[in-house]
């Protein structure tokens, strides 16, 4: 678990990568990739101020670099590279609140049919659906934000792969379900809390 230090580190850091490439400037985190050098799977999640309206989401859902740098390239894709939204301008920067959930390494839902919706619990589980080409992933508070039972929250995930909404009961789609350590700036370069 981290500190809520570390968690403010972890912000300040996606901020000053989305501000690197503004300014064009090399980013210098050397401090950051030291304290952070563990693999770590993390989405950083840009919304606007005061709205909370999505402005762009990115991640790595598995451990597959130090989470300083899977945090610095996230930030920059979440600003510019979501095809949802069009790239973050910088008079944007000042408006925009960062959350950055930090992920346990997603473990495979054994359970068949019916008993997947038993296993997957509202508020603490995020969930990827994947099948041979096509993979989803909502993370834990988007359940909780759209107030989704676990069916809700299972078809939207379905939704988000491209898949019909019943997929999940086909054997040969993987469910896995992962918990998150969430941080957040409570205003722009503001406050930073942990959502509990």
């Amino acid at each position: 678990m981290l500190s809520l230090d570390q968690g403010f580190k972890l912000i300040s850091l996606a901020r000053k990568a989305i501000e690197s490439q503004f300014s064009g400037q090399e980013l210098d985190f050397e401090e950051e990739k030291k304290e952070f050098s563990k693999n770590q799977g993390v989405f950083v999640t840009l919304n606007k101020f005061p709205s909370r309206e999505l402005r762009g989401c990115i991640g790595f859902p598995y451990p597959i670099k130090s989470l300083a740098l899977a945090v610095v390239e996230a930030a920059k894709s979440a600003a510019f590279s979501d095809t949802r939204f069009m790239p973050l301008e910088k008079g944007e920067l000042d408006n925009i609140i960062i959350e950055i959930s930090v992920l346990t390494v997603p473990e495979q839902i054994k359970a068949k049919g019916q008993d997947i919706l038993e296993k997957i619990e509202i508020g603490k589980d995020g969930l990827i659906v994947q099948t041979h080409h096509f993979s989803g992933l909502l993370l834990p508070q988007v359940s909780l934000e759209q107030k989704w039972n676990v069916l809700e929250f299972l078809r939207a995930t379905c939704i988000k792969a491209g898949l019909p909404t019943e997929i999940w009961l086909n054997p040969e789609c993987r469910i896995y379900k992962f918990q998150a350590q969430i941080f957040f700036e409570k205003e722009p370069k503001g406050k930073v809390e942990e959502k509990s």
